[in-house]
This record gives structure tokens, C-alpha cells and sequence, in this order.
């Protein structure tokens, strides 16, 4: 919990004196001695210098490096909380008190880095040891207390989509995601509804259907919505998640050694939508936004779907299934046709859809397509300032007609090449709205820890839409 510095701590609690320049901090905290120590640390290029004042520790820390770009400096600003975090649940402190005069964003990126890195999913661990930190206290007067609740309000927004990526498919199947969805609509106040399996036969959501065949549980359409009644925009943003809670590839068994241990995170795109909806109900912002959610899993037994099969999609349009493991695109296609009946101003668009953007980028940034230029400035402006980077993507004309098909309307995979613009081509064909598709193939789990980010779901693309969405709520 973030929140302003409680006059009444207890004496022994740790102080980080936070700082972008080594000659510029709080010196009175310190004796003649012990400020003599840290000015020569610091001249030794030191970043943290630590003191031992016996009843307290005291931290200077200095981070950010001016000669950088702005959103560089906020992100070194990120990791040097994410630092601290860790020397703080050493020492075993319950509480920590951050003092930064004269900063702003700073401290707020910061405090953003500790909150973060101080994560863990211990849900199916005994025993599992949990940190200490629970309190970070500010003594900021650039920080309002609308800063302050907005930032806990993203992290917590974050952590809650990094628990529903981290939870694996026995405890998080398509109906449970959709009771996940209505537990955090009574929470932030928003609308949900779920369309169950009968609801989505009727519908003829053929791509949703078709991908669930394989499985013994039924899959969902939730369908979330806020509307601020000082709403600024008249037509809704609508998010659009994929929610595949486990993906084997189905019959094209995914064939390739380690890649289906993680798949429970196939589903990073439904928690990136609904948790940033989740931010943006909580925060009351005055925006219209509705999220909506296919989910399933894929699986090859029952009558699972097999390559060769022409499905017919919610649209009308035919699909010949050529590769099952192809399945993100076609549940989608279903959900970015539904999209349509709420004459949207822009659809965001966030899945885990090919290996194709996580070879190209890794887990450094998502891979991005739009047919909305106008729009463009701005959500680049959002991805630098909260460092959840993206690199546009073209989307050629030429690129469709590798989906040409010879007996349907489109193929579902469009060869070897280029595999993260085919797939936003061929979710193309099921729009006619302003749309932006994000792959986040490569940023929303990661193996190894990645500073603050944790290790295993990362909680992308909850910052990135919350950010984008209040710039365009002002």
C-alpha cells in the first residue's frame, strides 16, 4: 500500500532519501561524519549508499541520468525500486519511508518499481515466504493524493492480472476467468455478463465453438462495460482479450520441447483488458469502455476441430483451418465482429497470438498493427511513458493474400512468414471500425526475473491502457 507519510512511524523505520543528482538531497538526516561518508560514495559513482544510524537504516539513492530521453530516466527510476524492494525485505522491514523534495515523476516511478517488485504469487506454495515490505510511505510534496491513488490503484489493477496469468488451468478454467471478471466488476463497479455455451450456439460464434470442441469445459463470452455518467467520449473504447486459459496447439499438438509448460499464459491478453477496465472503473475516469472476452481452452480429445475443416465464423465469413494451434485469431475474430453493434470510437485489441512477435522482439516489446493513424501518437506517447514498449508493424495489402484460401472466404495461418502480420491480417477482415491489435506474445510471461516486471506474468499491457485511457479521459 502507497500512501503518504504517517507522522506516526515508528522511529526505526527505513528512510530512502530519493535523489536525480548526487549534490542535491536531504542532508539534515544525517551527522557531520555519516555525511561525509555518503558525499564520497556517491563521488565514487555509487547509486545506493547505505547508512547504519543503529536505530534506523538510511538509504541514498540516486537514480535517472539527464542526458537520456525523459521515459529512459522514469524506467531507470523503475529499476532503482525495484533494488531497493529487495534490500528492504532483507532487513525484514514492515514499512519503508521514501523522501524526495523537489521530485515528482520521479518518485512516483519509484514508488511504481518497489510496489511492483514486491509481488508474489504464493497461492499454491506451503510454506511459501512471503515479504515483509507492506507499507511505502511518501514524504513528497510534488505527490498529490490523486497520485498516490491512481498509482495504487495501476499496481494493484497489475498485480491482479499477473495472478490471473500465474494461476494454471486446474484452477482457471473459461467459466472461472468469467467469475474472476464478475468478482472484479463488483469491486471497481462495472458491468458484467456472461454469455455461457448456449448463449454463444445461439450467437453462431463459430470460431469460439469450434476452438472449445476439444474440450470437457464449456467456454464463455464475458462482456464488461463502464460508463462514467460525466463520460467524455460518445463513442465506447472497446477492449478485446484473448481468453485461450491453456492451449496444447489442439490436433497440431504444439511440437516444439518446453512450449506447452507455460500455456497457462495464453490467456494474458483477457487479464490485460479486464484489469486495466478494472483500473479505469476504480478511478471513476469519465470514459465509456467496454471489454469483451472469448475464452476456452484448446485441447485435441472429444470432437476436437481438426486441419481441413471449413468453420463458419459469427460473421458470416468461411475459415479453412489449416493449423489448430492457429486457435487466438479465431476466437477473436468472433469477438471483433461482436464489437461492432457498440459503434466504437477504437478497439484495442491484446493477445499472446504468435511466436512470430515474441522471436522478432522478445520480451522487450509487443508487436503493433493499427488502422487507426490518427491514434497512433498517442498510444506510442503512452508506451514510452509507462516502458511497455511496442514497434509497428506494416499491414500491406500483399500480406492478405497469403490467406488466400481455395474452398473458403480465408485460411487461418498464412505460411512461414511474417506470422504476426498475417494473423492481424486476418483479424482485419473481421473489423470496420478503427482497431489496434497488440501481440504480446513475447512481454506478458517471462522465465527469468525481469527487475520489476517479476518473473513469470508480467501484468502487460494493464499500465499501457490505463495510461492511454486517462490522457484521452482529460
Amino acid at each position: 500500500m502507497i500512501q503518504k507519510n504517517n507522522t506516526n512511524a515508528n522511529p526505526d523505520t527505513p528512510l530512502i532519501i530519493l535523489t536525480n543528482n548526487i549534490h542535491r538531497f536531504h542532508e539534515k538526516d544525517f551527522t557531520a561524519e555519516q555525511l561525509q561518508y555518503v558525499k564520497k560514495e556517491l563521488k565514487d559513482d555509487k547509486k545506493t549508499v547505505a547508512v547504519n544510524q543503529y536505530d534506523r537504516m538510511v538509504y541514498v539513492c540516486v537514480a535517472g541520468n539527464s542526458k537520456k530521453p525523459i521515459y529512459i530516466q522514469k524506467e531507470e527510476f523503475r529499476k532503482a525500486g525495484h533494488q531497493m524492494a529487495s534490500v528492504i525485505n532483507k532487513i525484514k522491514a514492515k514499512s519503508v519511508i521514501i523522501r524526495a523534495d523537489g521530485l515528482r515523476d520521479e518518485v512516483l516511478c519509484f514508488t511504481e518499481g518497489m510496489a511492483l517488485a514486491n509481488y508474489q504469487f504464493l497461492k499454491h506454495k506451503s510454506g511459501g515466504k512471503k515479504n515483509s515490505l507492506e507499507v511505502i510511505a511518501l514524504q513528497a510534496p510534488k505527490v498529490s493524493e490523486a497520485d498516490m491513488q491512481w498509482l495504487n490503484t495501476v499496481v494493484e489493477a497489475t498485480c491482479k492480472a499477473r495472478d490471473l496469468v500465474n494461476e494454471p488451468v486446474n484452477f482457471l478454467s473459461a467459466v472461472q476467468l468469467s467469475d474472476a471478471f464478475e468478482k472484479m466488476g463488483k469491486e471497481a463497479g462495472f458491468k458484467v455478463k456472461v454469455l455461457h455455451k448456449k448463449d454463444i450456439e445461439k450467437l453462431k460464434m463459430g470460431g469460439l465453438l469450434s476452438v472449445n470442441l476439444g474440450s470437457q469445459d464449456p467456454p464463455t463470452f464475458t462482456v464488461m462495460e463502464y460508463k462514467s455518467p460525466k463520460a467524455k467520449n460518445k463513442k465506447p473504447f472497446v477492449l478485446v482479450g484473448k481468453g485461450v486459459v491453456y492451449d496444447t496447439g489442439g490436433l497440431s499438438l504444439k511440437p516444439t520441447a518446453n512450449s506447452m509448460d507455460y500455456m497457462k499464459c495464453d490467456m494474458g491478453g483477457s487479464a490485460a483488458v479486464s484489469c486495466a477496465l478494472y483500473a479505469i472503473a476504480k478511478a471513476k475516469l469519465p470514459v465509456h469502455v467496454v471489454a469483451l472476452v472469448p475464452a476456452t481452452d484448446n485441447r485435441p480429445g472429444e470432437k476436437a476441430y481438426v486441419p481441413g475443416d471449413v468453420i463458419t465464423m459469427y460473421s458470416g465469413k468461411t475459415v479453412e483451418v489449416l493449423n489448430t494451434d492457429a486457435e487466438g485469431r479465431l476466437i477473436l475474430a468472433d469477438a471483433l465482429h461482436y464489437a461492432k453493434q457498440f459503434n466504437p470510437s477504437l478497439v484495442m485489441e491484446f493477445s499472446t497470438l504468435t511466436g512470430a512477435a515474441s522471436s522478432a522482439l522478445g520480451k522487450y516489446a509487443a508487436a503493433f498493427m493499427t488502422t487507426a493513424d490518427n491514434q497512433k501518437q498517442a498510444i506510442m506517447k503512452s508506451a514510452e511513458n509507462v516502458f511497455e514498449r511496442i514497434v509497428e508493424f506494416p499491414l500491406w495489402e500483399e500480406y492478405g493474400e497469403l490467406l488466400n484460401s481455395d474452398i473458403a472466404d480465408l485460411k487461418n495461418i498464412g505460411g512461414p512468414v511474417a506470422g504476426m502480420i498475417t494473423a492481424a491480417k486476418f483479424l482485419e477482415n473481421f473489423i470496420d471500425y478503427p482497431y489496434m491489435h497488440f501481440d504480446i506474445a513475447g512481454t506478458a510471461f517471462v522465465h527469468a526475473e525481469d527487475s520489476y516486471r517479476s518473473k513469470g506474468a508480467t501484468g502487460y499491457g494493464v499500465r499501457l491502457i490505463a495510461d492511454f485511457i486517462k490522457n484521452k479521459s482529460k
